[in-house]
């Protein structure tokens, strides 16, 4: 394969029309006077956290420290009938009601501006074109750089963010189009994939593997009894973490879980919900850059194993703009082909500087 053609990145400027009004009323009304009760009695303003600046960052990022292999292509809108299946047909027209206004959906943090859901349509849509680029060999590698996110979005109504479920959209569509009969799906974003895990709970076609911060943490799922039900039982990994868990567990994980559950299941595609919200500087997990880097060389290296390194990235959650693109930057060099980053124990490396620096004063003096 062309190295130009090893890594694609996909990206649709559309995806940035999605920009809710946080003093758009709340559906339903009658919640609206509690919610802003709510966000009041913080005493801070609130902004929405989800906003168009995070894809904005991480292109000048990309365009500032570019990366030999990667090449970037646009999106696609998804049509309705890839849409629908995952979400039912009703959640689908609800939404399409509100194309062109500004409106909170519930009190879960979810919003739409009048650009929102042909965004949400194109990162759909993106997602679904970064597997086709994959399973056709036109690259061995994408990464889908969307918005909205998408796994929290269940079939029947949005949640967290979330409108349409993007790596759940591409992975029905790889299998009843692209001839992918197994599909694993990796989330390693800090809140559990609620969503994905509900549309593919009694599939026995998907594994769902998810890494992601306790509960009661949001969204309160994602225990580790939950492991699919009828023919699904057993396609559905949790691996619910502590706060404060870094690389060294996520690591260990993919190795100790992730590897051998991939053995078994014998994927023909690979999909990550990639988030990049276990980022310290995001407050949820410890993981470091490295650590993103690392991660993603331990999946590409299940994916090259099982499915000819068939392997999609969605982009998840991430709302701290330093931390965001450079944790993007992370993976996409490591999937590009260099070298893989060796973790390590936060501030380990620099004690070490300072007991060399600090060694001499403290050497008792040499009397002789």
């Amino acid at each position: 394969m062309p190295a130009a053609h090893k890594v694609t990145v996909f990206f649709d400027d559309r995806v940035l029309a999605h920009a809710p009004d946080t003093e758009a009323s709340f559906l339903p009304a009658r919640m609206d006077r509690r919610i802003r009760q709510i966000l009041a009695g913080l005493n801070v303003p609130w902004h929405y956290p989800e906003h168009p600046g995070r894809l904005t960052a991480i292109m000048q990022y990309l365009e500032a420290n570019p990366i030999d292999g990667l090449r970037f292509a646009s999106g696609a809108k998804a049509t309705p009938e890839q849409l629908a299946r995952v979400h039912t047909t009703a959640y689908l027209n609800e939404l399409y009601e509100l194309r062109g206004q500004n409106a909170w959906l519930d009190v879960d943090t979810t919003a739409v501006s009048p650009g929102s859901i042909d965004a949400a349509e194109v990162a759909a849509g993106t997602a679904v074109a970064a597997v086709e680029s994959v399973v056709s060999g036109d690259s061995e590698s994408a990464f889908a750089l969307v918005r909205p996110p998408g796994h929290h979005a269940e079939p029947v109504r949005a949640r967290g963010f979330c409108l349409f479920n993007n790596v759940a959209v591409a992975a029905a569509h790889a299998q009843a189009e692209l001839g992918c009969e197994r599909v694993l799906i990796v989330d390693w974003d800090a809140h559990h994939g609620n969503g994905t895990q509900e549309i593919f709970w009694a599939d026995p076609d998907v594994l769902f593997f998810d890494l992601h911060r306790a509960a009661p943490f949001y969204p309160g799922s994602g225990q580790l009894e939950e492991v699919g039900a009828g023919l699904g039982e057993g396609t559905t990994v949790n691996v619910p973490l502590p706060a404060g868990t870094g690389d060294a567990a996520y690591l260990k994980a993919i190795d100790e879980i992730l590897a051998p559950a991939a053995d078994w299941f014998q994927p023909d595609l690979v999909l990550v919900s990639a988030g990049f919200d276990p980022h310290w500087m995001d407050l949820a997990l410890n993981v470091s850059y490295e650590g993103f880097g690392a991660m993603a060389a331990g999946i590409q290296a299940i994916a090259r194993k099982h499915c000819d390194g068939r392997l999609a990235l969605v982009l998840e959650g991430g709302y701290n703009l330093e931390s965001l693109p450079r944790g993007v930057h992370s993976v996409l060099g490591v999937l590009a082909g260099g070298p893989v980053p060796e973790p390590g124990i936060c501030g380990f490396a620099e004690v070490e500087a300072a007991a060399r620096f600090h060694h001499d004063a403290f050497q008792s003096p040499d009397l002789d």
